[in-house]
């Protein structure tokens, strides 16, 4: 069919810790369609005790799917984008070629780093100068980890690209620091999206490795000539659209006004309200809050919590059994007695177990509560905990904005688990709004669109959300034993710091 004016196609690139997509988006007037042309996994390299992100795998599969993409719409796209988790970074030598393959965030050299480096800088001041959330595997924990080994890597390196930078750079040949994947790493001013060298500095590292900062929405220019001829996408312009994946997602959230908050639920639940500034009070350090960039010069204030992580760690322990889905373990966790064990999601002890369900019942038996004993109880008991947590940061959300919440945006992948949507709804007694679950695809590709003026502000990219996707409502049916349980979780979220538990 011959394409009107107004018929666009770009390609999304997205992503996630476990799994990459290339998805086509065909917005056509104000309507998006978006479909997945290939999927792939992100399996990480395990190399001398380490683990490392595969990205010339990676790369390939990209290219693979832009050949995809050149044979399917044969009349060229408008523009292709490039997503990923935050944080991680590639280190290039002088010569642009990688130094070592980048470091996963859940590797094991970041342990004590954050500690070591409060020596230097203290916490308090930290958080006043980035605003951001105190993470183990925070960029500049990262970078100080490898000071502290005295890395021959970071000595051979001339620049650092984080994870969408460098896809991006290998697409182009352009370097350069997108500001929303940027704002991950706790070395950026969100008042004025600017380097912080000082951080570097307090741990005695002086290189310039950082890109200059661009906005969400740039386009960086054509693919490089030899990335054209090995895939057909001549011409093709490579567009810094909001590269970290939450805020690509968050840029989709169908949502209006202004009293409402999102989860982008997947391996990992982000959950925040958009600000149009960030928030860096006492209150907002002490509940460990962050602020990031987000799309149209907004903030995201959020707070990382464990998401799904949990349930993808039993399940890939479960198929050692045999293979097992993600339906069928919700729907038998539908049917288990409610209430059995809870768990603080963000315990230490679930950052990258061996053994998920083994991990979960040493948890449990260390908090006093009885072990799930079937595969449905510990999945009832993972998305129970995740809902009640949830609640809790909405909770705090509330007193420091200042502001209600009215309502309960969940976007991403786990929108699509029916289950937790009704479990979100009653933890927090509110209306839960679900989907779009392809958020992060459906973000990148507008902020794309955004970028050649097919749209015209973020408030035009919700608009067309609103009118392209199904969204289901979940109310809060006030069924008895939530009040008791978030009382008991309270008690039970050992991973809490000595001020955030003081704060419940």
């Amino acid at each position: 069919m011959e394409k009107t004016k107004n018929h666009h196609d770009f390609l999304a690139f997205d992503l996630g810790a476990e799994s990459g997509r290339a998805l086509l988006g065909t917005l056509d007037g104000g309507h998006l369609s978006v479909r997945e042309i290939r999927r792939f996994p992100n399996t990480p390299l395990s190399r001398a005790g380490h683990i490392h992100w595969n990205v010339p795998a990676l790369l390939e599969e990209l290219k693979a799917a832009m050949r995809d993409a050149a044979a399917l719409v044969p009349g060229g796209l408008a523009g292709l984008g490039v997503d990923t988790w935050g944080v991680d970074f590639g280190l290039l030598g002088h010569d642009g070629g990688l130094v070592g393959l980048p470091f996963c965030y859940r590797d094991h050299r970041i342990l004590g780093a954050m500690e070591d480096y409060f020596k230097l800088v203290p916490p308090q001041a930290l958080y006043a100068a980035t605003g951001v959330q105190f993470m183990p595997f925070n960029t500049l924990f990262q970078i100080y980890a490898m000071v502290r080994e005295r890395s021959p890597e970071l000595d051979a390196a001339a620049d650092l690209l984080f994870m969408p930078d460098l896809f991006n750079f290998l697409l182009t040949g352009r370097k350069a620091a997108e500001a929303t994947i940027a704002s991950t790493s706790q070395i950026l001013d969100p008042r004025n999206r600017t380097w912080i060298p000082g951080l570097f500095q307090a741990m005695g590292f002086s290189k310039r490795l950082l890109q200059p900062i661009i906005e969400p929405g740039t386009v960086l220019g054509p693919l490089s000539a030899g990335m054209a001829a090995e895939t057909g996408l001549a011409g093709v312009p490579v567009i810094a659209t909001a590269s970290h994946d939450t805020a690509a997602a968050v840029a989709a959230v169908p949502a209006r006004g202004e009293d409402w908050a999102y989860i982008s639920s997947g391996t990992w639940s982000l959950v925040g309200t958009e600000e149009s500034a960030p928030i860096m009070t006492p209150e907002a350090l002490a509940a460990n809050f962050t602020n990031e960039g987000g799309v149209g010069g907004t903030t995201r204030f959020l707070k990382n919590v464990t998401g799904l992580w949990l349930v993808q760690g039993c399940r890939r322990a479960w198929e050692k059994d045999g293979p097992v889905s993600y339906e069928e373990l919700a729907r038998a966790a539908a049917e288990a007695p409610p209430f059995q064990a809870l768990i603080d999601p963000d315990s230490p002890t679930f950052l990258n177990p061996p053994d998920m369900p083994q991990a979960i019942r040493e948890f449990c038996r260390a908090t006093g509560q009885k072990a799930p004993e079937s595969r449905a109880s510990m999945v009832r008991s993972i998305l129970e905990s995740l809902a009640l947590k949830c609640r809790l940061v909405i909770d705090r959300l509330r007193v420091i904005r200042g502001r209600p919440v009215e309502a309960v945006h969940i976007i991403g992948g786990g929108s699509r688990n029916d289950l937790l949507c009704r479990f979100t709804a009653e933890a927090t007694g509110l209306r839960v709004l679900a989907g779009p679950a392809e958020a992060t695809a459906v973000g990148n590709i507008l902020v794309q669109a955004m970028a050649l003026g097919l749209v015209a502000s973020p408030s035009g990219v919700r608009e067309i959300v609103r009118g392209s996707f199904a969204i289901r409502s979940y109310e809060p049916a006030g069924k008895p034993g939530w009040e008791d349980a978030y009382a008991r979780s309270l008690g039970i979220l050992g991973a809490l710091d000595r001020t955030e538990r003081g704060a419940i």
